[in-house]
């Protein structure tokens, strides 16, 4: 197993310091690795949502490119199966009603691009939505979602807890919130536009938990190690958000030690 140093731009090294967030460059400690810790990234990630339906014959190409992009270390990449689909004969094994409310608040409040409730969707940094199939136009918006107002950065604890470190100027109030992802679920789907077929999903919501609220400035936040074992998800998100389904101000995956090298 390998283990590459964090290369995070000098600005938010500064900031973080601030907050009393420090990170360890070189070999991590055996505490270190025995506990859950952050997958750092060269630039700050990019936040992409997925509204898809097994029950959505235009979906499965959407599918792929959220794979692809999942592989991509300056990307959260987040899958969010719908339940409206579920009437045309096949319910979705996957879906929340909690996505279907999330893509509706989005539409709600006004979404540049493509706005409105359909699917195959993606939605990045919360302000962006398009067709999630339209590869192109997805990383034109990743472009432009290139820089957050905000930072996270976690500090694992020997009893494997992690406590999160908060900085960055916003006049919006946010939530902080883990994300509970299956890495990787394939559907054998019976019935409906896709009967027959089996397709591949890639990181999927198990379950969300909020973890508080944030006002701009310096904050911080614990996660404990029964919040990171949740049955069915083997990897963890956190997303910043703006209230009421507003722009995602940071993002950033969380996984237990002996997965990193591996994402």
């Amino acid at each position: 197993m390998s283990y590459l140093p964090p290369i995070i731009p000098a600005t938010i090294l500064g900031t973080l310091a601030t907050v009393g967030v420090f990170l360890t460059f070189g070999a991590p400690s055996t505490a270190l690795m025995a506990g859950p810790i952050l997958v750092e990234t060269p630039e700050t990630p990019v936040a992409i949502e997925l509204f898809t339906s097994q029950g959505c014959s235009s979906c499965p190409p959407a599918d792929r490119v959220a794979a692809k992009l999942a592989k991509e270390e300056n990307l959260v990449v987040i899958s969010r199966p719908v339940t409206y689909w579920d009437r045309l004969g096949w319910k979705d094994t996957l879906a929340r009603e909690e996505n279907t409310k999330l893509q509706r608040d989005y539409a709600f409040q006004g979404l540049s691009g493509r706005n409105g409730v359909y699917t195959p969707q993606v939605v990045v940094d919360g302000q962006r939505g398009t067709v999630g199939s339209n590869e192109a136009i997805v990383r034109q918006y990743i472009k432009q979602s290139a820089k957050a107002p905000a930072a996270l950065a976690l500090r694992p604890q020997d009893d494997g807890s992690v406590i999160i470190g908060v900085a960055g100027d916003t006049s919006k109030a946010a939530h902080l919130t883990l994300v509970a992802l299956d890495s990787h679920v394939s559907v054998k789907i019976g019935r409906g536009e896709n009967g027959g077929r089996t397709v591949n999903y890639t990181n999927v919501v198990v379950d969300e938990t909020r973890l508080g609220e944030w006002n701009g400035g310096k904050a911080s936040f614990t996660i404990t190690p029964n919040q990171l074992s949740h049955i069915g998800a083997d990897r963890y998100a956190l997303l910043l958000r703006s209230k009421n389904a507003g722009p995602i101000l940071a993002a950033r995956y969380v996984v237990r030690g002996e997965e990193n090298g591996a994402s």
